[in-house]
């Protein structure tokens, strides 16, 4: 019996796609995130349909249906450009490039966000192991998850879908 595996979209028996998602961490599915409400002023809210309508195929996959894409596939999981990675759905600042480092998992990985109320978090159950998801705090658009196994200063391990995210390149003199 084949399974479609969310995590690398290859069509495989089940012992491949749960060792695909247990030796990926932050690569699987998370069906949290459900009902989310900004505590911004500035929140964002629109239909599925202006979702639909706005973002890229890719981008709604993630950043609404909370999908993952491919590790080693996604936009700036290499990217040493200097600047600020937005979300992809609303524009608000996330992380900085500083705080951007090689975590050899295949996504954009960050010790913190750029600010603390950037970013909201959930409890996500979905792999029958208790994860952190974390999320946009002003559109709710699934970003990835976090880890307690990060570099100092912080020890955490901020994993980012590339494609839920856009950046914005910092220019020479500001």
């Amino acid at each position: 019996m084949e399974f479609h595996c969310t995590f690398c979209e290859w069509r495989c028996g089940l012992k491949i796609v749960l060792l695909c998602m247990l030796l990926a961490g932050c690569g699987s599915p998370s069906r949290a995130g459900g009902g989310f409400v900004s505590p911004r002023s500035d929140a964002v809210v629109k239909t599925d349909a202006e979702w639909q309508s706005t973002l890229t195929s890719d981008q709604y996959k993630i950043l609404r249906r909370q999908g993952t894409e491919r590790p080693f596939t996604g936009k700036y999981w290499d990217s040493k450009t200097v600047g600020t990675y937005t979300c992809g759905g609303c524009g608000l600042p996330l992380f900085s490039s500083g705080a951007k480092f090689k975590s050899g998992t295949g996504w954009p990985s960050f010790t913190q966000p750029i600010a603390k109320d950037a970013i909201a978090d959930t409890e996500d159950q979905s792999l029958m192991i208790s994860r952190t998801e974390i999320l946009c705090n002003r559109c709710g658009g699934h970003l990835g998850h976090v880890f307690e196994d990060g570099p100092p200063p912080t020890g955490q391990r901020y994993c980012v879908n590339g494609n839920a995210l856009d950046f914005l390149a910092k220019e020479d003199g500001k």
